[in-house]
């Protein structure tokens, strides 16, 4: 019987060795530049009674907000990315803040079209109308590639901002971006 068994399993072992192996290994994009452009609604929006002499008028953020982020990283794992770089956020007149972000990526199904998640957290970086302001975030969406080192991205973005003097925010938009990687052959474009 041990005869037997240790045969079955030295065959088992020769047929993975020699097998051919069709399934690929996850690619990954390696370092990664991804700038984009935002657009976002207020679903934050408080109704204060303006009529009321003992009620104190706080600046409310506007309904919109508009931001740009580039965002630096490094894909090391299959479905996992890690991310730092830059937001710049106008909220209203004189809310031009710069945020410092960390953006940890989470990607399904890597390579042509993958879907992913985004979560972000963002410092203020800069003096404004308002500081020490800080934003929590995410975005789902799905990048597309389109050449060797470019794939372009559209998602839904889902951001909270948290102001000092009491106002928040509460956002949710549309996204636009591209991100330009160093593996070539993360994409079809690149296999030769």
């Amino acid at each position: 019987m041990k005869t037997k068994l240790s045969m079955l399993l030295t065959v088992l072992a020769l047929c993975k060795v020699f097998a051919q192996d069709t399934e690929q290994k996850k690619p990954k994009m390696d370092f990664y530049f991804n700038p984009s452009l935002s657009v976002g609604f207020n679903i934050n929006k408080r109704n204060e009674s303006s009529h009321s002499q003992y009620i104190e008028s706080k600046p409310l953020l506007g309904k919109f907000t508009y931001g740009v982020t580039a965002i630096g990283g490094y894909h090391f794992l299959p479905n996992f990315a890690i991310g730092t770089g830059f937001k710049y956020s106008f909220a209203q007149d004189n809310y031009h803040l710069i945020y410092w972000v960390i953006q940890p990526k989470i990607i399904f199904s890597p390579g042509d079209r993958p879907f992913f998640i985004d979560l972000n957290y963002g410092k203020q970086l800069n003096r404004s109308a308002v500081s020490d302001t800080e934003f929590w975030g995410g975005k789902i969406g799905m990048q597309v590639s389109y050449s060797k080192r470019l794939s372009q991205e559209g998602g839904l973005v889902f951001e909270s901002h948290h102001l000092k003097n009491g106002d928040n925010g509460a956002f949710i938009g549309l996204s636009y971006g591209i991100t330009v990687f160093s593996n070539k052959n993360y994409t079809g474009y690149g296999i030769d």
